[in-house]
């Protein structure tokens, strides 16, 4: 039976851009926080959050870093920025708010719950989120900067490819899927398995699906419109070879893009076998990327 106008429209779920705003909390010195605000509601699944963290005392329309976890598109949290960096009091998300930006770190759907391109919209859909909101929220939306780490890498370097922002911070991601088997340690990939964290993602098996995969992959979308890149990748990273971010830096240098690549030397995936004073020195970099590209004037209220 058919539901009646009134009451389709009373049971409809409303626009996420259209929801109160999550009650601040402040964890951390000239830092509050905004968690869980839902920025999507996909059909049959969970809502989708995100968490904003923000200077207490802001100086006019504030730049925006959006933050997209790792974990192999099928775990990790928006809480995290890593294993080394959980240790770290104040968190590197209240380090970036004191630094003076906005910083939104997002839920994406897993591989558990949707195929590429679902995590691609997804942080598509939030970035249209901060757009809707950033009166009230006092962001510069045209001052965007992607920052992601492993998997969330790949999707920051996508939405980086596919949207217009003002650059991206890359550590260790996969960025040509069609490559990364044969670019393995011998003996550690099997492209024929329908298990791999990557064909997982596209759902089939890399060596059945090249046009899957290569549409999952940054190297694809590079333009000569691409924004600059920082790459930062491990020298002995045994999980995603350091040729994937060498192929990413070659196809933006061949596009005329502007790309920063930093081979970090010993480091392996998730900067282990780096000291604290390397992974601190990577954020940093990181971190002045960022301010260096948003440094200019704010451009929209």
């Amino acid at each position: 039976m058919p539901l009646s106008p009134e009451l389709a429209a009373l049971l409809a779920s409303p626009a996420p851009a259209q929801l109160p705003l999550p009650p601040a909390a402040h964890p951390a010195p000239g830092a509050r926080l905004l968690r869980g605000a839902v920025y999507a509601a996909p059909d049959g699944i969970r809502p989708l959050e995100l968490d904003l963290w923000l200077p207490d005392e802001p100086h006019g329309p504030l730049p925006v870093i959006v933050y997209l976890h790792g974990g192999g598109w099928r775990t990790g949290t928006r809480t995290d920025m890593g294993p080394r960096f959980r240790p770290w009091h104040p968190s590197p998300f209240a380090r970036l708010a004191q630094a003076g930006f906005a910083v939104a770190s997002l839920d994406y759907r897993l591989t558990g719950e949707a195929t590429h391109p679902a995590q691609l919209e997804d942080v598509t859909a939030a970035l249209a989120w901060l757009h809707a909101r950033a009166g009230e929220l006092g962001l510069d939306i045209g001052r965007v900067v992607t920052w992601g780490e492993s998997a969330g890498a790949h999707l920051a370097a996508l939405l980086a490819l596919t949207t217009p922002v003002l650059g991206c911070v890359a550590w260790y991601g996969p960025t040509d899927l069609t490559t990364l088997p044969a670019q393995s340690r011998p003996g550690t990939y099997d492209a024929t398995s329908p298990t791999t964290r990557e064909a997982l993602l596209i759902g089939a098996p890399l060596a059945t699906a090249p046009d899957r995969a290569r549409a999952a992959s940054p190297v694809s979308h590079v333009t000569a419109d691409a924004p600059p890149f920082l790459i930062l990748h491990g020298t002995e990273d045994a999980l995603i070879p350091l040729a994937q971010s060498e192929q990413l830096a070659a196809a933006l240098r061949q596009a005329g893009a502007d790309v920063d690549f930093r081979p970090v030397p010993g480091a392996d995936h998730a900067w282990a076998g780096l000291s604290d004073a390397d992974v601190e020195r990577c954020f940093t970099t990181s971190l002045d990327f960022a301010r260096a590209l948003t440094a200019q004037p704010p451009t929209r209220v």
